[in-house]
């Protein structure tokens, strides 16, 4: 019986978690909300705006939102293990993800009450200040989302920062749609109307980052990774005959990883050792599927069946 260790490949932006090669465009995103935040609660007092304020709320979240992701991701990187956390903190992203989707349910919900509220008892939407801080926010947030746009396909908790920039984004605009409605017509409706059609667009996406940020805690498979296939390519490796207990999970975005109990032939073990099926099934995962750890344990026929139960 034996054992084999593989790390793979390093990932794209560098060594660390994958959130951390955006740990400077997120510094950029945080100093724009602050930015933002102040320019807003400006404007809300000048123009004595709801709307502008509200959003200025918004603001506040995403900056409390990017700044605990960057918190997590300097937490997630502390060099090396310890005895009882063998893989560091590298959670501490997903964590951070999990707690920005609360942020923004609890903004969405926000929205939904306020604009129900607002539907029975309009508020006054001052034109032509408002419209121009509306510009304002949505430039910066724009800017921000260009910053973040990469970084959110690899990194979870990334994208619950761009979640919340793209949702104060959305907010930026309904501002701007409503005043311009309410200048042009006099219809105050538009802007609860507008926020109602903000809560839509956030909920949604909220609770999908949420269910792929608890999956990863509950050490579901990738869901880019074909377990199937998976199999197909271990089974392929010559000398190996039969397999048992695959598990293949994901610490942290961009981390995934592998172990497995693989049954290989006596004749293959005797004529060749281990060293080369380890060797090609290190290759064979780490081409095709880039897995950060694979962990197998090689073993004879009738091995599994002397194991204990606590082993399987």
């Amino acid at each position: 019986m034996g054992a084999g260790h593989n790390h793979g490949g390093s990932r794209p932006g560098g060594p660390g978690t994958a959130g951390a090669a955006y740990r400077g465009r997120l510094r950029a995103a945080l100093a724009i909300a602050v930015v933002l935040l102040i320019a807003e609660l400006v404007g809300a007092a000048l123009t004595g705006s709801l709307a502008l304020l509200a959003d200025a709320g918004h603001v506040a979240t995403d900056a409390i939102g990017i700044g605990m992701a960057l918190l997590a991701i300097h937490v997630a990187n502390r060099p090396g293990g310890s005895e009882r956390r063998t893989f560091g903190f590298a959670r501490a992203e997903i964590l951070a993800a999990l707690l920005n989707c609360l942020l923004l349910l609890g903004v969405g919900g926000y929205i939904l009450v306020e604009a129900v509220d607002r539907l029975r008892h309009p508020a006054e939407v001052p034109g032509g200040l408002t419209v121009l801080f509306g510009v304002v926010g949505l430039a910066l947030n724009g800017l921000s989302l260009a910053l973040l746009m990469r970084g959110q396909r690899e990194s979870l908790n990334v994208r619950g920062a761009f979640l919340e920039v793209a949702a104060d984004a959305l907010g930026s605009l309904a501002v701007i749609v409503a005043a311009l409605v309410i200048v042009l017509t006099g219809w105050r409706q538009a802007d609860p109307i507008a926020s109602l059609l903000i809560a839509v667009l956030i909920v949604p996406r909220t609770v999908k980052l949420a269910r792929e940020a608890i999956d990863v805690l509950l050490e579901a498979a990738p869901r880019h990774v074909d377990m199937a296939e998976v199999r197909a390519h271990i089974l392929g490796v010559r000398g190996v005959e039969d397999l048992h207990d695959l598990h293949v999970w994901t610490i942290t975005s961009g981390m995934p990883v592998l172990s497995a109990h693989v049954v290989v032939g006596r004749e293959a073990l005797e004529a060749e050792g281990h060293d080369r099926i380890l060797r090609d099934l290190q290759n064979c995962l780490g081409r095709h599927f880039a897995v950060e750890h694979c962990t197998f344990q090689l073993e004879p026929h009738g091995h599994a069946a002397r194991e204990g139960r606590l082993c399987h």
